[in-house]
């Protein structure tokens, strides 16, 4: 069968000849999607986008009915001795004088009002303030320094009390100004770290500073598109930090991988355009094939159906699409228009020879694995038996403690750290069950506030208190100004989402209580954080299955497709997966058993964010596949030029041993940073893909797969005769371009082909 022309090799020619065309194609691009972007700006979800099942049909219905969308507020006054002071009425009125005197709040409540009091505890040792902010609530957090500000004063002024704010204004601004200082720090350490690595790796100043350029501006180019498709797919604020964090870990390997195979041809002899057509054929099309598939399994998360996870989506699929088109265009005209430049040295004498020939010996260089690499490859293909039974009994163990992996929301919890809105928090929880986690019951009718309506509210109550779920302290009624949407506001015995007892309440109001009372005369939905964790968990439970199956079939075909082996995208998802499990362990045992909380400086909810194994699954499969297709394409372009299965393992390896082992430590350089973020959420992010990444270039890229390929030999590119109609893709550009050609230490007589069995 005729060999497919190489699309990679073609566009990175055409791009080195025409190199200021392509530069100037490529900065046109970022200019002017960063300046559309700025122009339209990235549109945010709507309040109801982000839930799920009921609770999103909940959220619908209020925000049609034009309910207010306002942010509550809550001063809890506690005493900190065992008894209660004889003073709480007099704190109280201070703190709603105080916030009152800022202007910017309305609906202050007290629990010495008296029409509508606010809760005082059974115990009489804890009272709330409560009120609403002015204004809209989603911007509210703009606002409310001033009134946390009042609050404090009250605070200072009575030592013997705790006397904390805590609600939706005053947690936002907290968490926006924890996260902006972190996202600060991170990019201004991983940025050195990366190009620290770089230059370690090369050598040379303009070969670190490179795949920093492409990949930041790859970044900045996929922001400014994700802008405009926030138009019809809105995202969450989220979206751009991992953007960041995928878009400089991919960019940089990209790069990467691409510059050391350029650099290895220029070492061979190769002259400076048949290098760059080397480097286009072999590494552009591992840049290509890995891109597609990171990019596939990335759009699994539109399968969801979940609004956060479609942004997440959205961004990541548009910020590896720039950076892999980045490298295959970009990155060879500034490689041809640099030249040999790229290897000027920026750090010389002893220091750059020691450096140098330390990290050849451990990570390898341009001529090969270095002396670590090597040792291992040699006794893991004398012994392949030993070697997978070791490694693969390791990953296994690592897997085991992800059968108990429990999801869950972290709540204020997910801000670590010193915060007084966080503690505050805390005690509002322990003082109020049911407080901070109310059910809110939607009703929908032609007038909810007739007669017949009304009746059922009060029998809905009554019902309810009567389950002995519900506190009865919380109860409250609010209808919209045509009165055909209103609310019913109960407590919720239990310490809140993710809780079983407050679980339990919410299935009993949505099974045994809402039904024969309000849900005889009007459409209803119960609503609610506690509500929206079960429905986000319920929608996740259904999707899973359909997410894994298209992320599964689909890189199954395109690893088929691109190597025209069964076998070896059987293995290679086979070897990704056991990466992942082992992943999903690491971190039930750091963050859900709390084995890391010392070193990682958190304090463990017992649980794992309910967002991140479906998202750590998509980006970790793909993710891992950057160094999977990229060893796999230079053993598989050596058996192409003649050489023996177990030679070209060999061959393939040790040549990718540097480049691999460099861009692993990019990738867990940049998400280790993450993982020492003061949000729990991201720290368990970051430590999750860390340990990934770490496991999958080490054990996996390292032992597993040289062993199983050793075991399997020949029959590694066994194709059915049924797929033989499958093309036959270029692995090189030539019959000297790699193993095998004149200059070659390890070249064996050509003519070797693909094993096809009918």
């Amino acid at each position: 069968m005729a060999r497919r022309r190489n699309i990679a090799a073609a566009v990175g020619g055409w791009s080195a000849r025409h190199r200021w065309s392509a530069l100037l194609i490529w900065v046109g691009f970022v200019v002017a999607a960063t300046l559309a972007g700025n122009a339209v700006g990235t549109r945010g979800m709507e309040p109801w986008e982000d839930d799920n099942g009921e609770s999103r049909k909940a959220a619908m219905v209020l925000d049609a009915a034009g309910f207010p969308d306002v942010a509550g507020e809550t001063v809890l006054i506690q005493a900190r001795g065992s008894t209660a002071p004889a003073d709480f009425r007099a704190v109280a009125e201070e703190v709603k004088e105080a916030v009152l005197a800022t202007g910017l709040v309305e609906k202050v409540r007290t629990p010495y009002d008296a029409q509508e009091p606010s809760p005082i505890s059974r115990d009489r040792r804890s009272a709330l303030v409560t009120f609403d902010m002015k204004g809209e609530g989603k911007t509210a957090k703009e606002r409310v320094q001033p009134v946390i500000d009042a609050v404090a004063g009250v605070q200072r002024a009575h030592p013997s009390l705790w006397v904390g704010q805590a609600g939706r204004a005053s947690s936002g601004l907290t968490v926006g100004e924890v996260l902006d200082d972190d996202l600060i720090r991170a990019e201004l350490l991983s940025i050195p770290l990366t190009f620290g690595i770089l230059l370690a790796a090369f050598g040379a100043l303009l070969a670190a500073v490179v795949p920093l350029v492409v990949a930041f501006t790859a970044y900045l180019g996929s922001i400014g598109l994700l802008a405009l498709t926030s138009q019809l797919l809105h995202v969450d604020s989220a979206t751009t930090n991992l953007m960041l964090l995928i878009g400089l870990a991919v960019g940089v390997d990209y790069s990467l991988f691409y510059i050391r195979r350029e650099r290895e041809e220029r070492a061979k002899g190769r002259g400076r355009e048949r290098a760059l057509e080397i480097a286009a054929a072999t590494s552009g099309r591992a840049v290509l094939i890995s891109g597609v598939t990171v990019i596939v399994a990335m759009a699994g998360m539109f399968l969801t159906g979940n609004g956060i996870f479609i942004g997440f989506a959205q961004g990541t699929i548009l910020v590896v699409l720039v950076a892999m088109i980045g490298s295959m265009t970009v990155l060879p005209a500034i490689l041809s228009l640099i030249g040999d430049k790229i290897d000027a040295r920026v750090v010389h004498g002893g220091v750059r020879r020691l450096t140098g020939r330390t990290w050849r010996r451990i990570l390898g260089g341009r001529e090969g694995g270095g002396r670590v690499w090597n040792a291992v490859l040699t006794a893991v293909l004398r012994r392949p038996v030993v070697s997978v039974l070791l490694a693969g009994g390791l990953l296994v163990g690592l897997a085991i403690p992800a059968f108990d992996l429990r999801t869950g929301e972290p709540g204020t919890s997910d801000v670590q750290g010193d915060h007084p809105i966080v503690e505050t928090s805390r005690r509002i929880k322990g003082a109020f069950p049911g407080n901070k986690a109310p059910a809110t019951i939607v009703l929908k009718a032609d007038d909810v506030t007739a007669p017949y309506v009304l009746k059922e509210v009060r029998r809905l109550r009554e019902m309810a208190i009567g389950t002995g779920e519900i506190d009865p302290a919380f109860f409250g009624v609010s209808a919209n100004p045509d009165r055909t949407v209103g609310i019913i506001r109960l407590g919720l015995k239990g310490a809140g989402p993710s809780d079983e007892v407050s679980e339990h309440a919410v299935r009993t109001l949505r099974e045994r209580v809402v039904p024969p009372t309000v849900g005889l005369v009007a459409e209803t939905y119960v609503y609610g954080s506690v509500a929206g964790v079960m429905d986000f968990n319920t929608q996740l439970g259904r999707s899973v299955p359909l997410v894994f199956t298209f992320v599964l079939l689909l890189a199954f075909v395109l690893l088929l497709a691109s190597f025209r082996s069964l076998v070896v995208a059987v293995t290679a998802i086979v070897l990704n997966l056991l990466s992942v499990a082992a992943a999903y362990g690491v971190l039930v045992m750091v963050f859900q058993y709390g084995w890391g909380e010392n070193l990682l400086n958190f304090e463990s909810t017992g649980s794992i964010v309910s967002w991140l194994p479906l998202f750590l699954f998509v980006i970790l499969f793909g993710l891992s596949m950057d160094y999977h297709v990229f060893i796999l394409s230079r053993i598989r372009e050596a058996f192409d030029r003649g050489m023996p299965t177990e030679q070209a393992v060999t061959h393939g390896i040790r040549t990718t041993a540097g480049v691999v082992s460099s861009a692993a430590f990019i990738m867990v350089g940049v998400f280790a940073i993450f993982g020492t973020m003061s949000l729990l959420s991201f720290k368990e992010m970051g430590i999750g893909l860390a340990a990934a990444i770490l496991i999958d270039a080490t054990i996996v890229r390292a032992v597993l797969l040289p062993a199983t390929m050793r075991l399997l030999g020949e029959a590694n590119w066994y194709l059915p005769r049924w797929l033989g109609w499958l093309p036959t893709l270029e692995h090189g550009s030539g019959e000297d371009d790699a193993p095998g050609g004149p200059d070659d230490p390890d070249a064996v007589p050509a003519g070797r082909t693909t094993v096809t069995v009918g």
